[in-house]
């Protein structure tokens, strides 16, 4: 396994374009967020959940994600989903990433995973 990119630094860019991304395939709450972000990057990537919660404020804020509170596992949770301006938004993110990380992988000759 690859070291955990935890630095903040590191994430801060990405994070709004993994957040979405993670949201495009359904509604979850913060903690399942910060687990299913840690699972598909192999562990790479991870978030606190206390770091979590003031992007999904901000996101909530631009009409990106909605928040509804649900009862989940006899626990209320503020469970969050894409809305269509979110799904617009991140179609336009998806396409910038992919242009930066095919002009840094060409630049820094990294190769293609």
């Amino acid at each position: 396994m690859t070291d955990p990119i935890s630095d903040h630094a590191a994430r801060k860019g990405s994070a709004e374009l993994l957040i979405l991304a993670t949201l495009d395939t359904g509604e979850l709450h913060g903690y399942d967020l910060c687990r299913e972000i840690s699972a598909r990057s192999g562990g790479v990537l991870t978030f606190r959940v206390a770091s979590l919660y003031p992007i999904l404020y901000r996101l909530e804020d631009r009409d990106w994600i909605e928040g509804r509170w649900k009862l989940v596992s006899g626990r209320r949770r503020r469970c969050y989903r894409l809305t269509a301006e979110g799904r617009k938004v991140l179609a336009r993110q998806r396409s910038r990433w992919s242009s930066f990380i095919a002009a840094l992988s060409r630049t820094a000759g990294l190769k293609n995973v």
